[in-house]
C-alpha cells in the first residue's frame, strides 16, 4: 500500500543493505541473478497476507516518561510504535512534571533518538497544565515542540483560550484540544446513559465534548488559529467541525480506533479495559464517526495509546484511570472496520 502514489497491489519488494531498491512484479528471477552477482545468497520472505505500507504517523500517543515510568516509558513505547507499523509519534505533555520547559523537550527528544523510529513531542499549553497562564509557546517551539496541548485536563477559561488561540496562530503552530466540560461529567470515563445506568452511576455526558467543541470552533473564527479536535467521539461534534471546515476555519479533528469500533455496551462487556476519556459512546456516534472520516471531516486516525499498570485497570471502575493502548492495534482495526466493509 502506498497512499502517495494510490498504489495497493501485490508485488515483490526488493532489499538490499538494508534500504529497499526496487518495487515490482516478478521480481524473483533478477533478484537472484543480482545475488549471484554479488555472491551473496538470496533471502525470500514470504508476506502472503501480510501488508507492507509506508511508515505511519501517530499524533497522539502517551509515554508517560517522564514520571510514570511504570506504566510506559519512551523506549517501551516506542518498541510498540514500530510493532504497530508507526516510524514517527508524538507525545503527549501529561508527564509529571508535565513538558513546559525546553529542558523537557531536551529530554524527551534525546530519549527518543535512542529508539529505532521517530518520535516528537508536544509542550504544554498552560504552565504546569494548570489553565491558570499560558506556557511560554515560542520558547517551547524552539526547543522543538511540534504542538501544544493540555490534553488530559481541557481549557475551560475561554479568555486563556482565546489568547493561547492568538498566540499560536501569530507563531505558526497548531493547538489541540482536550474536550470534556466537567460540570457535565459526574464519573469519567463511561457514556452517560443505559450502559452507565447499569452500573449505577451518572457517568459522561455528551454535553461535554459538544459545549467544548462548539466554544473552540466558535473562537478559532474569531482567531484564525489552527486547532485540532483530540478524540472526537459524539456524533454532535463530528457536525461541529463539519460545519467548521464548511466555513474555511482550519479545525482539525483526530478518531481513535476505540471510538470507531467499540461502544459504550463494551463497557459493560470490558469493564475497565474499556474506561477511557472521552467515553465510549452510543453506535450512532460510532457510525458519525466512520462517515466523518470517509468525508474528511475527521482529518487523522490517532491512538491515543495511554497504558496503565494492571494493578491500576483491576481497581473499581470508578477508581480505575481511564486509558487504552492503541499502538500494536490501531492498523488492524482500521483495516477491518474501515477498509474491509469499504
Amino acid at each position: 500500500l502506498d497512499p502517495c502514489t494510490r498504489t495497493d497491489d501485490i508485488r515483490d519488494i526488493l532489499i538490499s543493505e538494508g534500504r529497499i531498491t526496487k518495487i515490482d512484479k516478478d521480481l524473483y528471477l533478477d533478484a537472484t541473478l543480482m545475488a549471484r552477482a554479488n555472491g551473496e545468497r538470496l533471502k525470500v520472505y514470504d508476506c502472503t497476507g501480510l501488508c507492507a505500507a509506508p511508515g505511519f504517523v501517530d499524533v497522539h500517543v502517551h509515554l508517560r516518561e517522564p514520571g510514570f515510568e511504570y506504566k510506559e516509558d519512551i523506549a517501551s513505547g516506542a518498541r510498540a510504535a514500530a510493532k504497530g507499523g508507526f516510524t514517527t509519534i508524538v507525545a503527549m505533555a501529561n508527564t509529571k512534571p508535565p513538558i513546559d520547559s525546553p529542558e523537557l523537550i531536551f529530554e524527551v527528544l534525546k530519549k527518543g533518538r535512542n529508539t529505532p523510529i521517530n518520535v516528537k513531542t508536544c509542550a504544554c499549553i498552560t504552565k504546569g497544565m494548570k489553565s491558570e497562564e499560558l506556557a511560554d509557546l515560542k520558547e517551547l517551539r524552539e526547543a522543538g515542540a511540534i504542538g501544544f496541548t493540555d490534553d488530559g485536563r481541557p481549557l475551560l477559561d475561554e479568555n486563556l483560550a482565546r489568547e493561547a488561540m492568538k498566540v499560536a496562530r501569530n507563531i505558526k503552530m497548531p493547538l489541540s484540544f482536550h474536550e470534556e466540560d466537567p460540570k457535565f461529567i459526574k464519573e469519567n470515563g463511561i457514556n452517560h446513559g443505559p450502559a452507565s445506568g447499569k452500573l449505577h452511576i451518572f457517568g459522561s455526558d455528551r454535553k461535554a465534548e459538544i459545549s467544548m467543541v462548539e466554544r473552540d470552533c466558535r473562537l478559532a473564527r474569531e482567531t484564525g488559529a489552527t486547532i485540532s479536535i483530540q478524540h472526537i467521539s459524539a456524533k454532535e461534534s463530528v457536525e461541529l467541525v463539519r460545519k467548521a471546515k464548511k466555513a474555511g476555519l482550519r479545525v482539525f479533528a483526530e478518531a481513535t480506533p476505540h471510538h470507531f469500533t467499540l461502544t459504550d455496551k463494551d463497557v459493560i462487556k470490558y469493564g475497565t479495559l474499556a474506561k477511557m476519556n472521552p467515553p465510549l459512546r452510543e453506535e450512532e456516534d460510532r457510525l458519525a464517526i466512520i462517515a466523518g472520516l470517509k468525508d474528511g471531516t475527521i482529518d487523522i486516525i490517532a491512538t491515543d495509546h495511554a497504558p496503565h499498570s494492571v494493578e491500576e485497570k483491576n481497581k473499581d471502575f470508578v477508581d480505575a484511570p481511564s486509558g487504552i493502548i492503541g499502538l500494536e492495534t490501531s492498523f488492524s482495526l482500521g483495516y477491518m472496520h474501515l477498509v474491509k466493509p469499504g
